[in-house]
């Protein structure tokens, strides 16, 4: 067994003790969504270089409150992803499929009042990716490539482990790259919501690990070796995992 089965092994163990506990309470079930939710929101923008601290994304969202010295966009950045994160949820709620309307969708909210031109809709130009070794799809080919993508995604993918999907159908999404920004968020959006729709909580692909996430990606795209980032996710679902069954089921003593 590999280290990556062993990984995926105790994320299935854990996923088995929380399912054991639902329904959850729904208070409960609120509140860590809450957490979480805020926390992706956070540092799924800090990736992107948004310099709002956590407690001030909070404010933003909870209150409605601009922040000194922060730029209009980065405002917009935090209430953007709150909305798009509501529509994966009301997505998975409705076991909704996915398919090109869902993905545009979500980049619409991800990118609105930000580039209204470009919400949505898929570049007109080739793009380079500051950091990173691989070329996008020429944007005459993404149409192509991404009917090919959900292609794959209704298909082979649906043999693959739910985690091993969920890496994957970001990392394939991060390759072909279709939109002229936010494709980061977007992808981030779309693996949690392939997580929450086999039933796993969201995963937070934190801020100070974006070096090792950015290599991971390189290494998925360039080589095809999703390895490594199926471990970072697999990683960081333990945690809240763990987060879940210290709530529900109290710490241990």
């Amino acid at each position: 067994m590999t280290a990556l089965d062993t990984l995926l092994q105790q994320v299935d163990q854990r996923k088995a003790r929380l399912d054991a506990h639902r329904p959850l309470p729904s208070f409960t079930a609120a509140s860590l969504r809450e957490r979480l939710a805020l926390e992706w929101t956070y540092n799924s923008n800090a990736i992107e270089g948004n310099t709002l601290t956590l407690r001030e994304t909070q404010v933003v969202l909870e209150h409605g409150i601009t922040i000194g010295k922060k730029t209009l966009r980065e405002h917009f950045e935090a209430i953007n992803h709150r909305d798009a994160v509501v529509f994966v949820d009301e997505l998975v709620s409705r076991a909704a499929q996915l398919d090109e309307w869902a993905i545009r969708n979500i980049h619409q909210l991800v990118y609105k009042n930000i580039d209204d031109q470009w919400a949505g809709k898929y570049r007109g130009e080739n793009v380079a990716i500051v950091g990173a070794s691989f070329v996008p799809t020429d944007h005459v080919h993404l149409a192509a490539s991404m009917a090919e993508l959900l292609r794959w995604y209704h298909a082979e993918a649906q043999m693959l482990h739910p985690v091993v999907r969920a890496a994957q159908l970001h990392t394939r999404f991060i390759e072909i790259h279709p939109f002229t920004d936010g494709n980061g968020r977007t992808a981030r959006l779309l693996l949690n919501f392939e997580l929450m729709r086999s039933g796993y909580p969201v995963v937070v692909i934190r801020t100070e690990d974006r070096l090792d996430y950015y290599e991971a990606l390189d290494q998925a795209c360039m080589h095809g070796q999703f390895d490594g980032f199926v471990q970072m996710v697999a990683g960081g679902l333990l945690c809240s995992l763990d987060l879940y069954l210290t709530v529900i089921e109290g710490a241990p003593s």
